[in-house]
């Protein structure tokens, strides 16, 4: 009797399993849908809402929505649309939750001095693991306060591959950060964080960096040429294109205040989020590209 044949046929078996196991396609034994889970940092137990699609993708995603000043995980995960989205291309959203709804990250919306650094950077090593996220696959969004912490973030780590912070500014020391894409997304009507830099009329009394400033700095960081600008309509973009395949981008909507566009109307909010452009959408496909 032959057995050689056979033999040969177990042992292609064999190696496919584990190649498919390796790119993450055989997750059977991980949960989808929504969960809350705690991690423990520094003898501090903190929170996060993950949210796995049930068709995760073989090359999975991970993204870090950060919520704004006075915010939480829960709201973030309601208004701005990421469940839907990653439903769609297959990708995993983490929603932590600031201490005390405010992040470490200046002295916007109540000083904080929580170990954030720490946390995202748990949360992100914990969940690539899991998951098999790569770190190109690793990327940061923010709103507001949640903004000013993705590029806290980005100037104190190399967590990330992109960021895409919206209707933030950097308001801490940011003296040799790692290279990084960056999508900024800001409403030129933005009282709270002026795209002037001067002090808004926020509890915050945010005053970091103008937002052209932002801009010129992460090209400089990323090595880019000079940017290509084109309007459409309300939307003004400014694409560079930088080192290694890196883009540092800025949106700007002109009749946008301090919001997400694209978002859940906020009850008794001044700034209704407009619907000239869905932020989400926007920074999805930014991230998928990077």
């Amino acid at each position: 009797m032959n057995l050689r044949r056979p033999l040969v046929a177990l042992a292609l078996l064999v190696t496919a399993s584990i190649a498919l196991v390796g790119c993450g396609a055989l997750r059977d034994d991980h949960p989808t849908g929504a969960e809350v889970r705690t991690i423990t940092v520094g003898g501090v137990d903190r929170s996060y809402r993950l949210y796995v699609p049930t068709d995760l993708a073989d090359d999975p995603a991970l993204v870090v929505m950060l919520h704004g000043g006075l915010g939480s995980a829960k709201q973030a995960e309601d208004a701005y649309g990421w469940d839907a989205e990653a439903d769609a291309a297959g990708f995993i959203v983490a929603y932590p939750d600031g201490e005390g709804r405010v992040w470490n990250a200046g002295d916007c919306c109540g000083r904080s001095t929580a170990d954030d650094v720490g946390f995202i950077t748990a949360l992100v090593g914990d969940l690539q693991a899991e998951f098999g996220v790569s770190p190109s696959r690793t990327f940061a969004t923010g709103m507001s306060n949640g903004a000013m912490m993705s590029y806290t973030l980005a100037c104190d780590t190399d967590l990330f591959a992109a960021i895409a912070p919206v209707a933030g500014t950097i308001v801490t020391a940011c003296d040799d950060p790692s290279p990084v894409s960056v999508l900024h997304i800001h409403g030129l009507d933005d009282g709270k964080v002026r795209m002037d830099g001067e002090p808004g009329d926020g509890p915050g009394d945010v005053d970091g960096l103008p937002i052209a400033d932002v801009n010129a700095f992460w090209r400089a960081v990323d090595d880019c040429a000079e940017p290509v600008i084109v309007a459409e309509g309300l939307v003004t973009t400014s694409t560079t294109d930088c080192a290694d395949g890196r883009r540092v981008v800025l949106v700007t909507v002109a009749d946008a205040g301090h919001q997400w566009p694209g978002s859940v109307a906020r009850e008794g909010a001044s700034d209704q989020p407009v619907d000239t452009l869905d932020a989400t959408a926007l920074i999805w496909e930014f991230f998928d590209a990077a």
